[in-house]
């Protein structure tokens, strides 16, 4: 039986492949805790310094499987509660770990699949891949926060539009309209993601961290409240080894090493 997700990690890098491309690497219940543990460990894995979640074969994820939640003994509701307790804490953990998560969109993504790229702080895209909310066209609510990030990328009109039509959304468009940061030629949305993520680990990890945060946060805050929080994060980063690092380059007119 094939493992539901595989995991390498390679010169501080973390490589996430969600594993059943028989069905577009949809999620049951087993894949969705697997997936859930390994964010779980990555976030917290100090030899990590970033992560990289992409799918095998032709898909990236097409969301919740939803064969298995037909055939769940005691019903739908109760195998879409079990499902969303799990991916909503894998979403959680993207979110809230201090160091950058990059999807690498190699085929579709749809459903709680999209859901979970735009969770992602970036998220490279192949050609031909196509992006789908898909929950309504099936008469359920968009999980996985994508009610909270898909309007926070597009706008609000542009959002109720993805949700209202449901109609396929082609690479050329989501980079047009922000939904990716880069598009690539087929084949090469896990190299790219990768390159990414060794270009982002030379930089200041604590102070993306704090980035990451101030602007995940920033939409729940208020102004004098997130001000405030913003010039307690300049202070924390400040006293940091790399803020330390930083400022001293900057004196020193040299390129600043990074080393925490």
């Amino acid at each position: 039986m094939l493992d539901p997700i595989t995991m390498t990690e390679d010169d501080g890098i973390a490589k996430l492949i969600l594993n059943r491309p028989a069905v577009f690497n949809a999620f049951d219940h087993d894949m969705i805790e697997h997936f859930a543990r390994h964010v779980i460990m990555l976030a917290v894995d100090d030899n990590v310094r970033g992560v990289v979640i992409s799918g095998e074969g032709k898909g990236f994820c097409a969301g919740g499987d939803i064969k298995w939640v037909s055939e769940f003994p005691l019903g739908p509701s109760v195998a879409f509660h079990k499902l969303a307790a799990s991916f909503h804490q894998a979403i959680l953990e993207i979110r809230r770990m201090p160091k950058p998560v990059i999807a690498a969109i190699n085929g579709i993504a749809a459903g709680g699949g999209f859901s979970l790229a735009l969770a992602c702080d970036f998220r490279v895209m192949a050609r031909s891949a196509t992006l789908r909310q898909a929950y309504t066209s099936n008469g359920l609510c968009i999980d996985g926060g994508g009610t909270f990030t898909l309007p926070r990328i597009v706008g609000l009109a542009r959002a109720l539009e993805i949700a209202g039509f449901d109609a396929p959304i082609s690479s050329e468009k989501a980079l047009t309209w922000g939904l990716v940061t880069r598009v690539v030629d087929d084949g090469h949305a896990l190299k790219e993601a990768v390159n990414m993520a060794h270009e982002l680990s030379n930089s200041s990890l604590n102070s993306f961290g704090w980035a990451k945060q101030l602007l995940t946060d920033s939409f729940n805050t208020a102004f004098e409240a997130h001000i405030e929080r913003e010039r307690l994060g300049l202070c924390s980063c400040a006293e940091h080894p790399d803020g330390k690092e930083g400022i001293q380059a900057f004196v020193d007119r040299r390129k600043p090493i990074f080393k925490s």
